[in-house]
């Protein structure tokens, strides 16, 4: 009975997550469309690439709290970089802009990340202060990139990226699969992803055992990042301009997947697979709620007793263990 109880509670949300499909199939005209349902996908793509990072951050103990002015930032630098190099600097054609723009961009996040591990392990600053001060920081660079107004610097094809489709599915979709299928792996079958869960349940033990705690957190930091810059760069290609409104709130989202995926803030436990299952839960959600007309006000209010009792489901066999404990 105990083994069966941990595999109801293991798929607590699968089970919701096919019993909310099933009701809106009745009550929700155009739920179950194809058509629908490849939007669906396409909504969380972007969301979802950043959840999976930080799935990582949460399981090694920390947090970013950054990833939303991250998406806007690097969208915006981007757009500039593609502006300055078909412009000003080196006259390049829009595409050859766009390819080296690229990279760039990625780094740029990357080394962004990279700081925020460096402040956590060299300095001990938590990760919830640097990621905040990130927050605005990125934020008011992305308006310094922009001067308050959006880029359009873009060629008609970089569309595909955030909005093509590849055999009738979305592209940013294929791209949300493939980096699960990346961080799944990493996660769940490498060296390194159990260094991550060892951080993340007691760091000094990992450390005492042999693993580089230090190259541990900076890593997963600046995978993090780097996947706000892929996500960043796609919903440039979506909009097809750089503008510095791009990503407000989605800090809060991706966490919001990330625990309603069974992660726990404490670290050392959780499960790419759940974010994925949270990711499309919080998609198949909101899609539901605006089919049935539900308020935008009310939808903010269901999302967040959600997240409160996903931690509830997630503490209460802790809970329950140190009571009998004590």
């Amino acid at each position: 009975m105990t083994k069966a109880g941990t595999i109801l509670r293991r798929s607590m949300m699968e089970i919701i997550l096919v019993l909310l499909c099933i009701a809106l199939s009745f009550e929700a005209s155009g739920f179950l469309t194809a058509e629908n349902l490849l939007n669906v996908l396409r909504n969380v793509s972007m969301q979802g690439v950043i959840a999976f990072g930080m799935t990582m951050v949460i399981i090694s103990g920390e947090i970013d709290l950054s990833v939303g002015s991250a998406v806007a930032f690097t969208g915006c630098l981007m757009a500039r970089t593609v502006e300055l190099m078909s412009g000003q600097l080196l006259h390049l054609s829009q595409t050859a802009a766009v390819v080296v723009a690229i990279p760039i961009t990625i780094v740029a996040a990357v080394l962004v990340g990279m700081a925020t591990g460096y402040l956590r392990v060299r300095f001990r600053v938590p990760t919830f202060i640097s990621t905040l001060a990130w927050m605005t920081i990125l934020k008011g660079a992305a308006e310094l990139v922009t001067n308050g107004f959006p880029i359009q610097s873009f060629p008609e094809w970089f569309n595909f990226i955030g909005g093509g489709y590849v055999f009738g599915v979305p592209f940013p979709a294929i791209v949300f699969v493939l980096v699960f299928a990346i961080i799944h792996f990493v996660m769940n079958f490498t060296k390194f992803g159990r260094s991550v869960y060892a951080v993340g349940g007691n760091a000094e033990a990992a450390r005492l055992s042999g693993i580089k705690v230090t190259r541990t957190k900076i890593v997963v930091m600046a995978t993090v990042a780097g996947l706000c810059a892929v996500a960043g760069i796609m919903q440039a290609s979506q909009i097809m301009s750089g503008a510095a409104t791009s990503g407000v709130g989605w800090e809060l989202d991706v966490i919001a997947a990330v625990i309603i995926g069974g992660t726990s803030l404490m670290g050392g436990a959780g499960r790419v697979w759940g974010t994925f299952v949270g990711v499309i839960f919080l998609g198949v959600l909101v899609n539901g709620m605006t089919l049935l007309n539900i308020s935008e006000y009310w939808q903010h209010v269901v999302r967040g007793a959600l997240i409160l009792l996903a931690v509830l489901i997630n503490v209460a066999p802790t809970a329950k263990s140190a009571r009998e404990s004590a």
